[in-house]
Formats: structure tokens, sequence, C-alpha cells
């Protein structure tokens, strides 16, 4: 199989790309590197199977050759106002890719006949009424709020990908990404795990906000990418959860964090800076996954933190 992965220099993008190669396919990678970093994957250097292609695929996408799948994974992801890579500080890049760079990759697609598979996300959900969250629910959302650049862009992409699927009879997927970490997340990130990593490493106070007893559930990016490919080779077109169904606080999540790098400075409070549309809790419901590809995660938080905080200490 040859693969167009769309935001493959980015983190999980970059994972993708190495279990593919590792499977014996051929992978193109299409980024305009915003958010994506060339170091993720400057390890495929002078792989024959690979190629790297620096673009922007809110403009038209061309790539020579046959491609037999589309994995479209481009978007900017943190939610964090202080991080220059989180959404709200890229509000129309991030419209855009999910509007016109997801109709581009689609016509990539549709050109070639290929399967075609988007990494929507939790945040169609918005701040959900539901607990845990299963994919016929159809969400609580906030239209105009500051997160909304993210949310409504996946539920357009969504929309056209079923519009694909439905008028142009494409073989599309869609899987909707619950709150992943791992190797490679960018440092400055934004999100909770690289923050307190990062804090900790430096032996600084993990800064909790309000109570800390929002709620999300953490999943391995190893878990993730089998999830996705599952799915890219699986007949399912509907949308699929892809998380762990775990729930933890984020003082728990600042607890362990403090205890695997044996940082002593232990939590601060700041006040609380929910927006309107922040979710307070997050967790799948798998049960789909579970029953359409045979998938659930196995790594758990204390192997996932430890590997990742090697990673950070590696590149701090």
């Amino acid at each position: 199989m040859r693969a167009l992965i769309t935001g493959g220099a980015g983190f999980i993008g970059s994972h993708v790309c190495d279990r593919l190669l590792a499977e014996g396919h051929e992978v193109v990678i299409v980024d305009n590197l915003v958010t994506g970093s060339i170091e993720n994957v400057a390890h495929l250097a002078g792989n024959p199977a690979f190629r790297f292609i620096r673009h922007d695929v809110s403009n038209f996408i061309f790539v020579p050759g046959k491609i037999d799948a589309v994995v479209h994974l481009a978007s900017p992801a943190s939610p964090n106002p202080t991080s220059p890579f989180g959404y709200p500080n890229l509000p129309i890049q991030t419209l855009k890719v999910g509007a016109l760079g997801t109709h581009n990759a689609l016509g990539v697609a549709r050109a070639n006949r290929a399967r075609f598979l988007l990494a929507s996300t939790s945040e169609v959900y918005g701040d959900p009424l539901e607990h845990p969250q299963r994919e016929s629910y159809w969400g609580h959302v906030d239209p105009v709020g500051p997160r909304s650049v993210y949310d409504e862009a996946k539920r357009f992409a969504e929309a056209i990908t079923m519009a694909y699927h439905r008028y142009h009879d494409l073989d599309t997927r869609i899987a909707r990404i619950f709150n992943t970490y791992g190797p490679r997340m960018r440092l400055d990130d934004g999100r909770v795990v690289p923050n307190f990593i990062v804090q900790a490493l430096s032996r600084q106070p993990l800064t909790l906000y309000g109570d800390g007893q929002q709620t999300r559930s953490f999943c391995f990016v190893d878990d993730l990418v089998d999830g996705l490919l599952r799915l890219l080779m699986s007949d399912y077109a509907d949308p699929v959860n892809l998380g762990n169904p775990v729930e933890m606080t984020i003082a728990q999540l600042a607890e362990a964090v403090n205890r695997l790098t044996d940082n002593p400075a232990g939590t601060t409070i700041q006040p609380e800076r929910r927006g309107r549309d922040d979710p307070q809790q997050r967790k799948p419901d798998i049960g789909r996954a579970k029953q359409v590809l045979g998938w659930e995660p196995h790594v758990d938080l204390q192997e996932g933190l430890k590997r990742t905080i090697e990673d950070f200490r590696r590149r701090s």
C-alpha cells in the first residue's frame, strides 16, 4: 500500500508513518510544519519507501503516482491559548485545514479511489452532558466560543467526509480521538501532559487550575496508532471513538508525573481559567472499537508516562 499522510510530521502523524513503514508500506507525507517538526521524521531520510512534501493542505494537493490510502491528520490540536501553536492562536488556519484541507484530501482519495481516514476528535462532543461519550451522542457544543474554531472545523470535516462517502461512494473512516500523549509531543505544546512534564523536569511545582478535579482519559500514542490502522483497514464507515476509558482527574495526573520524575516541588493552585466551552469531563465509550476493531488500549499510564518523560528529558 502507498499511503498519503497529511500532517505526517506531527506528533501522531510521525508515529503513524513509522508503523506503516515498519509494516512494509510506502508513505508520502504532506505537512507545512506549522505545528509539526521535521525532527519527527528526520530518521526516515534516505528510506526509499518514504517521501516528504512541504505543503499546506488547505491549498490543492498534488501527489504524483498512485495513492491507496489517505490519512488526514493535519491540524493544530492544542487548546492552550498561551501556546503559539495552540489553535486559539491559529484560528483561521485551523478552520481552513478542517474545511479546505479535508476537501482537498478527500479529492486525492476520490481521484485515486483510495480509502480515506479522517482524524476527528472528542471535541465534537463539546462540553458533554452524556458521560461517558458514545458515538451516537450529538454533543453539547458552542459554535461561537473560543474553542469552536477547532470543534466546528472537525464537525464540518466529519460532515464532508460522510457526504463524499454517500454521494461519491468513497471508502471513508472517521476516528474520534481522545486525549493522546507520548514521545514527540512539542515541549511547548501547551497541553497538560507536556506542561506537567516540563515543569517537573525543571523541579517546578505543577500548575493546577481551580481544584484540579477536571477529568480526562489519556491514551498512549502507540495504542492510538494501532487503533487508527485497524480502523483504516476495516470496512466500517461510521465514527469510532479511539481513546483510553480510564478516567482520572488532572490532580491525579500531576501526582503521577511528580512521582515518576522525583519532583519534590508538588503543585501550585491558580484560579480556574475555564472558558464557557471547556469540557469539565471527558471519557470515551469504546464499545464500538472493541466490537468492530477488536481494539482497546494496553499501555497503562505509568508505563506511558515513563516513556514520554524519557523522551522529554532527552530533548530538554
